[in-house]
């Protein structure tokens, strides 16, 4: 046994030897290799741009010049076929992206449609006569300001149409900023127009973007608010206020709805208060009208039973 085991010990060490000769050969080739790359990196740096280096380096270059050529015409037809294979992968999921997109829209024409025939169709039975449509059921009277107001206090404006040019009492007057007031005494070529900053001045208002609804007022600080707006109601600063106007076309409001007032400053409430604190700051700027517009009426004027 002693014989047979020292073969098998003689045989194994030299084979670790030969292993570890192998892998100290590879680690000195390699060390070689890494100092003389780093030698000839510092000699290329430092020599002048006509150094033995460079002009090696080119000479490298253009023996190699015709393989690159060789390999980029060889690898364009493969690259071209990706690009055209992407290209048609993306306008295909664009197509189907654009065809979902149509389907949609289409849907929602043929849904609004239907409503709006629904609706037609709901008036006709229901013999429902809506109130007046700004600025379509109205006509223009244009006139210009003769006199302003002489004092802080005093919030009326006299201009030059009256009753000639066929303004009625309490007519709606605006600007292209927005609702003015209306009509409180009518002349035969003048009439006087109580501006929205008054007092005694209350139009039926709504929230264009959230359709809380209130009335416009004259503010202590001498702006506007929203007045008797509920708290279970949703108000936002810089949202639009406009004319609520009525649906009622048997007693229509004294404003049509759609008529712009003014823009939210700010909204406040308390634990004590009813209803919300909503400041507006108005389109008009009633200190230097210049001129103004009389809606006048184009429907009949309903009579009452």
């Amino acid at each position: 046994m002693a014989v047979l085991g020292s073969p098998a010990r003689r045989t194994a060490t030299s084979s670790y030897s030969s292993r570890v000769s192998s892998t100290l050969k590879r680690r000195i080739v390699l060390g070689v290799l890494v100092v003389l790359s780093l030698a000839l990196i510092t000699v290329y740096f430092r020599e002048s741009s006509g150094g033995r280096l460079h002009g090696a380096q080119g000479a490298g270059a253009t023996v190699l010049r015709p393989f690159e050529v060789g390999a980029e015409r060889v690898a364009a037809p493969f690259r071209d076929a990706y690009g055209w294979f992407h290209g048609l992968v993306h306008a295909k999921s664009e197509n189907a992206k654009l065809r979902t997109e149509v389907d949609k829209l289409r849907q929602e024409v043929i849904q609004n449609g239907t409503a709006a025939q629904e609706n037609k169709t709901l008036r006709a039975q229901l013999n429902y006569v809506s109130g007046p449509r700004y600025p379509g059921d109205f006509a223009a009277i244009n006139a210009s300001v003769l006199a302003r107001p002489p004092g802080e206090f005093e919030q009326q404006i006299v201009i030059s149409a009256g009753k000639a040019h066929g303004v009625v009492l309490h007519a709606p007057v605006v600007t292209t900023d927005g609702l003015v007031g209306d009509v409180t005494l009518v002349t035969p070529n003048a009439s006087r127009v109580t501006l929205l900053t008054d007092g005694e001045s209350a139009v039926a208002a709504v929230d264009l973007q959230t359709k809380a609804v209130g009335i416009i007022r004259h503010g202590s600080g001498g702006g506007l608010i929203l007045d008797r707006v509920s708290k279970d109601q949703t108000v936002n600063d810089g949202d639009t206020i406009i004319t609520a106007g009525t649906q009622a076309g048997a007693l229509p409001d004294l404003y049509p709805r759609g008529i712009q007032i003014g823009k939210v400053t700010s909204v406040g409430q308390t634990d004590t208060s009813l209803y919300k604190d909503v400041q507006i700051s108005p389109f008009v700027r009633f200190g230097s009208l210049d001129s103004v517009v009389v809606l006048k009426s184009l429907r009949p004027t309903p009579s009452l039973p």
